[in-house]
Formats: structure tokens, sequence, C-alpha cells
């Protein structure tokens, strides 16, 4: 598996390496439909770790070389 973030860093809403998997607005709507990354709520700040980014991509990976079954 191929890191996308740094394992052992946090990442908080603004930083610019978030906006690999969307903008601001798409991370609101995934944390709200409780479908994107995992996520700490923290007061008001949202923080997401290194390794939740790289897990929930990897998740979400497509290999077009599998078809659609598999």
């Amino acid at each position: 598996m191929t890191n996308l973030f740094d394992q052992n860093r946090n990442y908080v809403l603004g930083d610019p390496e978030l906006e690999i998997i969307g903008d601001r607005d798409k991370l609101a709507q995934w944390r709200h439909k409780r479908t994107g990354p995992a996520f700490y709520k923290l007061g008001r700040k949202i923080v997401y770790r290194g390794a939740d980014l790289n897990a929930w991509a990897e998740a979400n990976r497509v290999d077009p070389r599998k078809g659609a079954n598999g």
C-alpha cells in the first residue's frame, strides 16, 4: 500500500493536503453522512489522522484490471 498521507501526522481542516480527497464542503458532507474517512471532533475542531486517511483511501481504491466483480 502506498501512503498518500504521512502516517504519523494529524491533519486539520484548511490543510492543503486534504484537498487531494475533497474540499471543505465535501468533507463536511461525508462527516454528516458518516461515509468519509474517520475523524476526531475535538470541540469545534475536526482532526484527521494520516493513518486513517490512508486506510480510507486504500479501501476506496479501484483496480480497473479486476473488472466489475473483483
